[in-house]
């Protein structure tokens, strides 16, 4: 039986425009959440991770413009890495486990040498 909280009263739609030269290399992308007031927002890169329940998998798309540079890539990731160390506390109360994949975001930064001065 479907309780009254699971009911869908509403749905968003969130869109992603990626636009690629000959050589379909990415070299614009813009998206579009207009829930959040997003109004095709450019993007340099993107990581797009969706969990599969029926074959318990991870699908997943990871994109970036051509003119997104090494050093934006290594901000991008460790920003990804820590975002994803405090989701995963927020969604499973893992404390413990969430402060050492804070750890290693700071060894990330550390070896990429992007800590703030």
């Amino acid at each position: 039986m479907e309780k009254k909280e699971d009911k869908i009263v509403k749905t968003s739609e969130i869109s992603i425009k990626v636009g690629t030269n000959t050589n379909n290399v990415p070299v614009r992308m813009l998206w579009t959440a207009q829930d959040g007031g997003i109004e095709n927002s450019e993007a340099g890169g993107m990581f797009l991770s969706m969990w599969d329940p029926k074959d318990k998998n991870t699908m997943k798309i990871d994109l970036w413009t051509k003119d997104l540079s090494i050093e934006e890539m290594k901000q991008f990731f460790h920003q990804t890495l820590v975002t994803m160390a405090d989701t995963f506390e927020k969604a499973t109360g893992e404390k413990n486990i969430s402060e050492d994949l804070r750890d290693y975001c700071y060894h990330f930064a550390e070896k990429m040498e992007i800590l703030p001065e």
